[in-house]
This record gives C-alpha cells, structure tokens and sequence, in this order.
C-alpha cells in the first residue's frame, strides 16, 4: 500500500502574531513553524499502516524552501521520503491540485490529511483532492481500519459517530483520535540522522487558478480587563450584567 500524507506548515500555538504591509500579509519573523496537529495524527497512522502492513509512506507540501525543515521532520518521524511542491500556497484550490497532481502521478492508495489546518482552518483541501481524483473521502476521521483494498472509517458527526466502508483509493481528512495523543511519535536521533539521507523530491507546480485572495487580516479585540464587585454589591452586579454585559 501506497501512502501519500498531506503535511502544512503552520506556526506553532506559542508564537506571538502579527501582519505586515498594512494587515494583508502574515509576518513570519519570529515565528515557531511546526507540523499541523491534524497531520501529525495523519502521519502516525501512516507510520503504523508501515510498521504493520508494510506500506510505504510519503509526505508532501506545498510551500517554499522553508518548509524544508518540517518535511525533514515528518521523515525522521519515520516517512520514506518526501516531495515539496515549489509554490507558495495561495488558497485551498490551489493547494488541493497540486496535491491531486502528486496523487496522480505517483499512483497512491490513501491519502491521509489533517481535516484541516491550524492557521487558516479552512477544512477544504482534502475534500478537493477527492473531487479532483474521483477518489472516496471520509472527513473528521477518527478511527481508521484497512484490510487488503478494504477501509472501515469512523468519523465524528454531530451527537455521535459514524462508521463507514469503502475501498481504496481514498482520501481520509483526519483528526485527533486517529491515533491517541501519547502515541505521536517524538523524533530520536536515529530518525533524524536518517532523515538527513531520505529523499526529498521538489516538484515544480501545475497551472492552477488562484481563485481567492486575502484582503485583509485583523487580530481578535483584546480582553477587557475584569471588574471585581463586592459579594455584598448585588445590585452593582446586577446593573453591570443588565447595562454593561447585557446578559440579563
């Protein structure tokens, strides 16, 4: 079995925000870039479909040469090798064919992808790969089992869960619960070491239309700072939660 995990490049929970060029582009200066959570959990269970069964396991990008170092990881966790699409990822469309472009030339059985990514969330691209290729597509996937060409999915639906059948080739757009969280796989030295020797293939993009574009970014409104009132104030509290909060 062929595997083919979607990696982003996103900016670690812990680094400080901010745009440049008038709040329409993101400034990068400063910042943490790590592997998506969603396609970390996507890449673990890569990594045990290739401890158990054999498969092989790929990861890919779009985005310059500075993803290289995430790409690195994902291949010291234990992927074989690993493509970087040399494009600057423009809009989820975008992205989405070139990855089907990678799908389809190299001939992968599953395509693992986080449901969405940490910086943007905007939750299309691995459904646009299924739509590109003509491929299955189970989304919010938690729970994932493969026998021969067979797939048995669970995915998280509203007020429960659902379990699904299908066959390969498929797209999954995974999630935390895909594998359990102490189960994500920290890189040792060997891997790293290792990582240093495996392939990484840059592919030059395909001709894709760029359908949107950001205008313009803004940073949520700051806290307003908490007033304390007297637990002998009620009324106070009162007034402040009916003029003030108007929650009441």
């Amino acid at each position: 079995m062929k595997i083919l995990v979607c990696i982003s490049h996103v900016p670690d929970t812990t680094s400080k925000i901010n745009f440049a060029n008038g709040d329409t582009e993101f400034d990068t200066n400063g910042v943490q870039f790590v592997i998506n959570p969603n396609d970390e959990y996507a890449l673990t269970r890569a990594i045990w479909f290739k401890e158990k069964q054999g498969a092989t396991v790929t990861v890919v990008n779009v985005g310059g040469v500075d993803t290289e170092p995430t790409l690195r990881k994902a291949l010291a966790i234990g992927a074989d090798e690993a493509i970087r699409v040399n494009a600057n990822p423009t809009d989820g469309m975008f992205v989405a064919k070139q990855l089907a472009e990678v799908v389809k030339n190299g001939g992968y059985d599953l395509v693992l992808a986080g449901k969405e990514s940490l910086d943007y969330n905007g939750g299309m691209v691995p459904g646009m790969i299924a739509a590109f290729l003509g491929y299955d597509f189970i989304n919010s996937c938690e729970g994932l089992e493969i026998e021969g060409t067979s797939v048995k999915g669970i995915r998280q639906i509203d007020g429960g869960k659902e379990t699904i059948s299908g066959k390969l080739p498929i797209v999954i757009g995974g999630q935390k619960g895909l594998v359990e969280e102490k189960d994500l796989r920290i890189p040792n030295m060997r891997g790293i070491m290792s990582a240093r020797t495996k392939a990484l293939t840059v592919l030059e993009p395909v001709d894709a239309v760029v359908a949107t574009k950001a205008v313009k970014f803004e940073k949520p409104a700051a806290k307003s700072a908490c007033k304390m009132v007297s637990p002998d104030n009620l009324d106070e509290l009162i007034n402040l939660l009916h003029n003030e909060a108007k929650v009441i």
